[in-house]
């Protein structure tokens, strides 16, 4: 079962959490069911989560949560789509939703925002999964590259067999044929009049974006006292020297890849993703301890 659950983010706005598992009937049965929230990436949504929490509802409470600007949440116009809000809504979702103290799990731009979470509220959080997220500065070139990248978006796509071969095989920054990468970008369209558009602003994401590439994260990333899993697509954007310097910074940290995985790592190597991550659910089952006090 798949239910929405609207959550009200820091400064008012609407957020779209989806509970991927039928929710506990009381506290104790909470208590049973550990809660796990999924923060998707950049341009993602809660959906991307879907396969991962199939799984993870075998033992666990898993909610995703669209965060502003993405999915069904709100994109206000000239809203606030920096650091602190995006760490402000993952915090009123889990306190509104019941979900402490939570495993929080992040891909991308979502993994930055959950180590911020862990750093700023330790009593909020069990445990922290680091999906493909790099705490170095990416840089100002990266960010150039990415306004040209969106104008190359051949928009309107006809279809969405359009919207899956652009993305998987005719995108400039594909290198070889990637199916799953079809798929996970057919999934942040929806039919306009005019043919199918993503469902957000092109312009909202470079701006959310540029409150944090120009930046490092390491001094957030050491405050981070849980059990952490940094974990990465052999082909993915987050590096293997970085990766184990990030696990080596933080006081709890374990390090973990995909192989044959990119940047996509738990929708394009479902499997492979499962295997990595379910050891460290495993160990939190067996080893739990009270998250420190702020």
């Amino acid at each position: 079962m798949v239910r929405r659950i609207d959550v009200t983010g820091s400064d008012g706005v609407n957020l779209a959490a989806w509970e991927f598992a039928d929710p506990p009937k009381d506290r104790a049965e909470a208590g049973q069911a550990p809660g796990i929230l999924m923060l998707h990436g950049l341009m993602g949504r809660a959906t991307h989560w879907a396969s991962t929490a199939r799984w993870l509802s075998e033992r666990h409470r898993p909610v995703g949560l669209d965060q502003r600007g993405h999915g069904r949440s709100d994109k206000p116009a000239g809203g606030l789509y920096t650091r602190d809000a995006y760490v402000a809504d993952a915090e009123t979702a889990i306190e509104q939703l019941d979900l402490a103290p939570v495993t929080l799990v992040g891909h991308s731009m979502g993994a930055l925002t959950a180590w911020q979470l862990a750093a700023k509220r330790p009593d909020l959080v069990k445990a922290l999964i680091i999906c493909d997220m790099r705490a170095s500065a990416i840089g100002a070139a990266s960010q150039r590259e990415w306004a040209d990248w969106f104008t190359t978006w051949p928009l309107p796509f006809a279809t969405l067999a359009d919207v899956r071969k652009w993305f998987g095989e005719d995108d400039p920054w594909v290198e070889r044929p990637n199916p799953s990468r079809g798929e996970f970008f057919a999934e942040v369209m929806a039919e306009s009049a005019d043919g199918w558009r993503p469902v957000f602003s092109q312009e909202q994401m470079l701006t959310s974006r540029a409150t944090w590439v120009y930046d490092a994260h390491w001094e957030e990333l050491a405050q981070v006292r849980c059990p952490t899993l940094v974990l990465r697509g052999i082909d993915g954007e987050l590096g293997r020297a970085e990766a184990q310097e990030m696990v080596r910074v933080l006081p709890r940290g374990q390090y973990a890849e995909v192989e044959d995985a990119g940047h996509l790592v738990h929708y394009d190597r479902p499997d492979g993703w499962r295997r990595a991550v379910e050891p460290f659910l495993e160990q939190l089952a067996e080893g739990y301890r009270e998250p420190v006090s702020p």
